[in-house]
């Protein structure tokens, strides 16, 4: 591949993300239904006809847009549990990383709660199954600390904190001096819901 070759391949790859990044606003704003790909071009700079290039459809926007985002939420888990020493260590960075997402990412998480029926079924399942992969992370790592809980239970807990982690920033205003004061309080929360009644076992 010859550099002008590269320089184009990349800066496909840039229009890209920014439609995706563009949809996630867009589709959070204003719903799925109620966005038109000339809606998607023109928060671009491009035409709607220009979205063709890089997507077939809208339904392939979304459906590039919460695969993108579910994989890299299971590869972060990963990374973050391998990095730790020890279970209580990992669940706590887990929350963090979680937090860190839920409120640098709103409006994906909008679209991740309102829109996967407009999925394509077989991306719909790819969807739920990285979803379930990343609560298996979770629930692992409380399973390690609490041996004698059972696995459903370890889910139920890791669903719960992502719950309150997942809504909680709707609420919370966009100013960084607001995210800083609410940020400690929103991890200790979601830590409480993670442990809640295993200290008396």
């Amino acid at each position: 591949m010859t550099s002008e070759q590269t320089a184009r391949a990349a800066a496909k790859a840039d229009r890209r993300q920014s439609l995706l990044a563009a949809a996630a606003g867009l589709f959070a704003d204003r719903g799925f239904t109620s966005v038109r790909l000339e809606d998607l071009g023109a928060a671009c700079g491009v035409s709607g006809p220009a979205v063709y290039r890089h997507f077939p459809g809208k339904t392939a926007v979304l459906g590039e847009l919460l695969l993108q985002v579910s994989q890299d939420l299971l590869d972060g888990a990963h990374r973050v549990a391998a990095a730790e020493d020890g279970a209580g260590e990992a669940l706590a960075a887990l929350v963090r990383f979680q937090t860190d997402f839920a409120l640098s990412h709103r409006d994906v998480i909008a679209v991740q709660g309102r829109e996967m029926r407009h999925l394509e079924p077989d991306v719909r399942a790819e969807v739920v199954r990285l979803q379930r992969d990343y609560i298996e992370v979770w629930a692992g790592q409380l399973r390690l600390l609490h041996p004698d809980e059972d696995h459903g239970t370890a889910v139920f807990r890791t669903q719960a904190a992502l719950g309150l982690v997942n809504s909680t920033p709707h609420s919370v205003r966009r100013s960084p001096s607001e995210q800083r004061g609410r940020r400690a309080l929103l991890e200790g929360m979601a830590l409480s819901a993670l442990l809640a009644g295993s200290e008396a076992r």
